[in-house]
């Protein structure tokens, strides 16, 4: 009786997860302020002392759409179709691809990053992988206003193709998607870096390796064509790699909902949707069992 009535005194009981899968929305919520301090720590103070701040968030997406339209469209010669500025294409792949790569990069790190304030004081660790997803969303959006600041420029030189508005609604959607896929190997990575350090250094590398088999920097059925034609013997492999990646549908819907060129289809958004969940599901699983014990192996 003595135990239960000390227990009926305390606020907040803090104990190891016992559940499989243990998301707790309502832990989460009281931590809230935490959250936005270490969101307006990763967006704020991150540029506080370079020269040009948040302006980074700006140079980067368009110097990398400048350097794809030379090498990919002017030397390569990608078909990308006529009513599209090859410019405006690129930043499009790009914008969308940046918030993907912003959440995998900011969580593949998460316990070696701050593992001095793990092993001090208690709160739900997954705050972390979120602060980096969430961050990311505002960079995100200030990246996106920038590309329909371009794409109302070239409306009027008829080169951005056609919004379609059927698809409007499947805009969050993708962003959401993209968000949970960094999140989720992102998590993974970040379980796994614990043990294995080199994976820290292979991170960058496999981030702009994925970029090109993403449909980032062209189409997906222009692709295939040209894979087809000159690697004959390889398009069997190589081909599928591409056309069932989720994060290419994601790019691939992005651009068409704004140009309506490319390919889109509503089975490959249900598979990805799919496949995201049970890459989220997964990360959350095996962070949850890395952060009982992660703070010996670190």
């Amino acid at each position: 009786m003595k135990n239960e009535s000390l227990k009926s005194e305390w606020l907040y009981t803090i104990s190891p997860k016992g559940k499989f899968i243990d998301f707790n929305f309502k832990e989460i919520w009281r931590y809230r302020d935490l959250l936005f301090l270490f969101v307006k720590r990763d967006v704020i103070i991150l540029y506080k002392q370079t020269v040009l701040g948040p302006l980074w968030y700006l140079i980067q997406p368009l110097i990398t759409s400048v350097i794809f339209t030379i090498i990919f469209n002017g030397i390569a010669n990608i078909n990308i179709g006529d009513n599209v500025h090859p410019f405006l294409f690129n930043l499009a792949g790009i914008t969308i691809w940046n918030y993907f790569a912003e959440c995998l990069k900011g969580t593949s790190d998460s316990f070696k990053k701050n593992q001095n304030i793990f092993s001090k004081v208690y709160f739900p660790r997954v705050i972390m992988p979120l602060t980096v997803v969430i961050s990311g969303l505002l960079k995100f959006a200030i990246q996106f206003l920038i590309f329909i600041g371009f794409y109302v420029f070239f409306a009027f030189q008829d080169k951005s193709g056609t919004l379609d508005f059927n698809l409007v609604l499947l805009f969050p959607v993708l962003v959401i998607l993209m968000g949970l896929l960094g999140l989720g190997l992102g998590m993974i990575i970040s379980s796994m870096t614990t043990k294995y350090r080199d994976l820290t250094f292979l991170v960058g590398f496999g981030v702009q390796l994925l970029m090109y088999i993403s449909a980032v920097m062209y189409p997906i059925q222009d692709a295939v064509k040209k894979i087809e034609n000159s690697f004959p013997k390889s398009a069997s492999f190589i081909n599928p790699i591409i056309e069932n990646n989720p994060l290419a549908q994601t790019v691939e819907t992005f651009r068409y909902l704004f140009f309506s060129q490319g390919d889109f289809s509503y089975k490959g958004i249900l598979i990805t949707f799919l496949v995201t969940i049970c890459i989220a599901l997964l990360g959350l699983v095996v962070f949850n069992k890395t952060e009982k014990s992660f703070i010996d192996t670190v």
